[in-house]
């Protein structure tokens, strides 16, 4: 769930690393946490050549690093406070983690959640002991609600990431991280550890502690490529409020970090990597074979992190350590991933090929395909839909060869007349296009082509549709649902042409994240309006 912090109160004095390594030693957190096992990655090493540790946070009764800094900071409350109670907002595991430490401190732990969460994630905050409020439709609005109860009530605001307690909970991460890595790699040095970051309270406590005992090992920071919010915020030197965020790695989908989190970040963290949802899902699958467990996008962000490091480094022999830092993943979600962790391996390509529609076109398509260098390639997708009496476009899916071979691929058509557009990361083909072929329509003139996310709840498609000009008329929809709180969905409308002004204040008005794919070459090829 996206989120937004809240403002952080001025520290007095600036904490320094030995600060914090003090505030960890001593933090409070074996109460509810566990010390999580560092486990070998054998088969991710191997195809590495580097060797590969596995930080198992995803093993926390909670499933997530989340419950350290929420009771080390509520184990710090003072009888009073803890007499009249604690609130946070959140619909993902910070919230369980304060509710658990609610539980365990015998102390009142109000939840603030927005309506549209799903059932699941209130009743395991419910089933924790948390009094669940359900308040807005989104973590803004829950968020603001919070703050009101928080003034009403008297209770202690338990902040997600920008709170030195919080922080230093967190970091116990990296003291058990250190310690295991001398027992069971003594003749190796840790060489690096990737952190995921959200609102940056890992990476805080895990950098304070490393850079404290061991400047040497790098600590690299990990996020999505379309929720760099801490990337943004240290390029700037200031903290930048994202106007959205993606909400694929939602664990991480943190619109605007701490005050103390950016601080600790500029002047401790090595450098950071952003990755996209593809090489997250071959992530999950990589934890998934080394592991038989499955991590949430945000617990494979670090491992997607270190493939990436690996290859533009292009180091051997050295040792990294990446966070698992949660588990909590909807079930159904796993078709998404499966779907996309081969691309993301860059073991499958897909590409849009262009033909003569004549006979035996196909033949000597497929024909190719079988000659084509390298090994055995394997049709995984062939979509295809007349367009024209004088050529057809196909959307056809191939196994892959590894990084490199799309392109060779790719040129390989050409050479033999095929004209070829490869597909593989654009997202409008892979969302999208792959599920309706269906040909070019000359009936839908004036159309403008939008990928949204809309949210998982009633109404949300009722909403779109009042706010719409009844003048235009929705002329293409494609929606599939990947059991996420949220859905991609592509719409084609018409808009009469003059009205692009007020086509951008209803997009504004809808509240949703949108981008205009009208020019995008899968749909130029193949569901194209007249």
């Amino acid at each position: 769930m996206a989120t937004t912090s809240k403002p952080a109160t001025k520290q007095k004095t600036t904490l320094t690393p030995d600060d914090y390594l003090k505030k960890i030693l001593n933090a409070r957190v074996y109460d509810v946490a566990k010390e999580s096992s560092l486990d070998l990655a054998k088969n991710l090493s191997r195809r590495l050549n580097n060797t590969v540790l596995l930080k198992r946070e995803d093993q926390q009764p909670v499933f997530s690093f989340k419950l350290r800094g929420a009771y080390n900071k509520m184990a710090q409350l003072t009888p009073e406070q803890l007499k009249r109670g604690v609130i946070c907002a959140s619909a993902g595991n910070h919230a369980q983690g304060v509710a658990l430490g609610g539980r365990k401190l015998g102390t009142r732990a109000v939840i603030v959640m927005p309506v549209t969460t799903p059932q699941l994630k209130v009743e395991a905050v419910k089933s924790l002991g948390g009094e669940v409020v359900l308040a807005g439709e989104s973590y803004s609005d829950a968020y603001q609600h919070a703050v009101e109860l928080q003034k009403k009530e008297g209770l202690t605001f338990i902040h997600p990431f920008d709170d030195p307690d919080v922080i230093a909970g967190q970091g116990t991460v990296a003291m058990e991280l250190l310690r295991q890595v001398q027992a069971q790699q003594p003749h190796k040095q840790l060489d690096a550890v990737f952190v995921a970051i959200g609102g940056g309270g890992l990476i805080s406590g895990v950098a304070n502690y490393i850079k404290a005992l061991n400047p040497a090992i790098k600590v690299i920071g990990v996020q999505m490529n379309d929720s760099t919010a801490m990337i943004q915020s240290v390029k700037a030197n200031k903290r930048v409020l994202l106007s959205d965020v993606g909400l694929f790695s939602d664990g991480t989908a943190v619109k605007q970090v701490g005050e103390e989190t950016l601080r600790i970040n500029q002047a401790l963290v090595d450098d950071f990597i952003e990755v996209n949802t593809d090489a997250v899902c071959a992530a999950i699958k990589d934890v998934f074979i080394d592991t038989r467990s499955i991590v949430e996008p945000a617990g494979a962000l670090a491992v997607a992190a270190i493939k990436q490091y690996v290859t533009t480094h292009k180091c051997k022999g050295q040792t990294f350590a990446a966070i698992l830092c949660g588990a909590n993943m909807n079930f159904d979600r796993l078709r998404f991933v499966a779907e996309r962790a081969e691309v993301g391996e860059e073991r499958e390509g897909l590409f849009a090929i262009t033909i003569p529609e004549e006979r035996g076109s196909f033949r000597r398509l497929i024909g190719l395909i079988d000659t084509l260098g390298g090994a055995t390639r394997n049709v995984t997708e062939f979509d295809y839909r007349m367009s024209s009496n004088e050529q057809a476009h196909v959307l056809i899916g191939l196994t892959t060869n590894g990084p490199g071979d799309n392109s060779r691929i790719a040129k390989e058509f050409d050479k033999h007349g095929f004209t070829t557009v490869d597909l593989t990361h654009n997202e409008l083909a892979k969302g999208h296009v792959r599920y309706m072929i269906g040909g070019t329509s000359p009936l839908a003139t004036n159309e403008r082509v939008l990928r949204f996310i809309f949210p998982e709840r009633p109404g949300a498609l009722t909403k779109f549709l009042n706010l719409m000009n009844p003048d235009w008329n929705i002329s293409l929809f494609h929606y599939r649902n990947h059991g996420a709180d949220y859905g991609h969905v592509l719409v084609g409308i018409q808009v009469p042409k003059g009205q692009s002004k007020e086509f951008a204040t209803f997009l504004k008005e809808t509240g949703y994240s949108w981008r205009e794919e009208t020019d995008n070459p899968a749909y130029q090829m193949f569901l194209r309006g007249g």
